[in-house]
């Protein structure tokens, strides 16, 4: 959606902000538990693995049992800056963009939880059992990984849980790239190192065109390549044993798993049926899955599993408000325009001429899916400006503010790796099931 210098720019706000000084962090530890940093750590990594604008986070080991957990430290003064950046936005969009004010106003008070550490690890435990009791979360058989809060050792400005061994999904997926054109012999020496360049190839190699390929696809493509490794790694086995046993002989390297393709197409049907469950199901979703949160574990052994943290942003819907998205969602997904008005006026959306093609479209873009057809080639902010213009929004459903946002956030990572979605068509099952078990269907 935004040119490749904002991307790389803005990317370090996720998790590679400037750190404080270890000095800092250690008298904040120490200020929350009453006691020397090493009375509760056996170690602890000077160096932050990640810093974000509201705190960094440093790798530990519990004293009481050697557990490997990661600590999320708050900065000082972080949240009294934090509420007057918000309030100058929001009299800004007052005067030049009114119809950013409602979202803000639900973000801001979302992100007033991201102040309080013992709220986050309570959210965080409530997500993570949601999803295991789900079999949604749990060891590397489930669709993701989900960290274990410390809550004894959690303060209003300290986060322990255990720690998710993986990189981030964006790095892995740019070491898939790599991997893959290394194994077509095209390295990125050979464009120069543009990255760019090597991006252009890489989907004229997959033929990823607008859609890449379908997750059967993909795991086809993996079965064959992971066939050809083991044929080469019997060779290689068999070449070692015999002719490089002879002295200076150079013996041949065997391929790991990690060698194999990721399939971006599964981690997209994946990251859509876990956020689907917790809107949809559970009604308390992470309104915040950019993918500075998403992790990738197991790649080394071949069985990629996604990794989901950061639990500062959690929303709580209610049963009757899980229902009435239910049906929007079911409407979308069959292109039932008359039941997405419907159920869009059911949630409290009001505008001054509540003109229907507009109501529809705004449900769409913001729910379900945008595409330049839909969004008339416009970029998807600009589109929803436009839209409000014509037909200025007085009342937006608050309650679905931060839905509409992991449908953009997750819709804006599968346009990233050609696996673009409608969210509608990827939750109906999961809302059609919802409101069969309520006799609605």
């Amino acid at each position: 959606a935004f040119p490749k210098i904002w991307q790389d720019t803005m990317s370090v706000l996720q998790d590679e902000c400037p750190s404080e000084p270890f000095e800092v962090v250690k008298s904040i530890v120490e200020s929350e538990y009453g006691c020397d940093l090493h009375d509760v750590f056996e170690t602890f990594e000077e160096t932050p693995i990640g810093a974000a604008s509201i705190g960094q986070v440093h790798r530990a080991t519990l004293k009481r049992d050697g557990s490997k957990v990661v600590v999320k430290v708050m900065y000082p003064g972080v949240e009294s800056t934090f509420r007057g950046d918000v309030r100058t936005i929001k009299m800004f969009c007052e005067v030049a963009q009114p119809v950013h004010v409602a979202p803000l106003i639900e973000i801001e008070k979302q992100f007033m939880t991201e102040f309080d550490y013992v709220l986050e690890s309570q959210q965080l435990d409530k997500v993570r059992k949601n999803m295991m009791a789900a079999d949604i979360a749990g060891d590397s058989s489930k669709l993701c990984a989900i960290p274990r809060p410390h809550l004894d050792l959690c303060t209003k400005r300290i986060l322990v849980m255990d720690e998710l061994n993986g990189n981030k999904l964006v790095t892995e997926l740019k070491n898939d790239m790599n991997r893959q054109m290394e194994r077509m012999n095209h390295s990125l020496e050979k464009f120069g190192g543009d990255e760019e360049e090597m991006q252009k190839s890489f989907t004229k190699e997959f033929a990823l065109g607008e859609n890449g390929p379908t997750s059967e696809q993909y795991e086809t493509l993996i079965k064959l390549l992971d066939a050809k490794r083991r044929a080469v790694n019997a060779y290689a086995a068999l070449y070692n044993y015999s002719v490089g046993l002879i002295p200076g002989t150079k013996r041949k390297e065997y391929q790991g798993k990690s060698s194999l393709p990721i399939n971006h197409a599964k981690l997209i049907d994946d990251l859509l049926h876990i956020h689907g469950h917790q809107v949809l199901v559970d009604g308390v979703f992470n309104g915040d899955p950019h993918p500075g949160n998403i992790l990738l574990l197991g790649v080394e052994e071949g069985k990629p599993q996604l990794g989901l943290i950061d639990y500062g942003q959690v929303k709580t819907i209610s049963k009757e408000e899980r229902l009435v998205f239910c049906r929007l969602i079911l409407a979308l997904a069959d292109d039932d325009k008359d039941g997405v008005v419907k159920a869009l006026k059911e949630a409290g959306y009001k505008s001054q001429k509540m003109d229907e093609d507009i109501m529809y479209t705004y449900a769409r873009v913001a729910y379900d899916e945008d595409n330049e057809t839909l969004t008339q080639g416009k970029h998807i902010q600009l589109f929803m400006e436009e839209l409000h213009d014509r037909d200025p929004v007085e009342h937006l459903p608050q309650q679905y503010i931060l839905a509409s946002r992991v449908s953009i956030l997750l819709r804006g990572l599968g346009h990233a790796v050609h696996q673009s979605r409608s969210v509608a068509k990827a939750w109906r099952p999961i809302a059609e099931k919802v409101l069969q078990e309520e006799g609605e269907l």
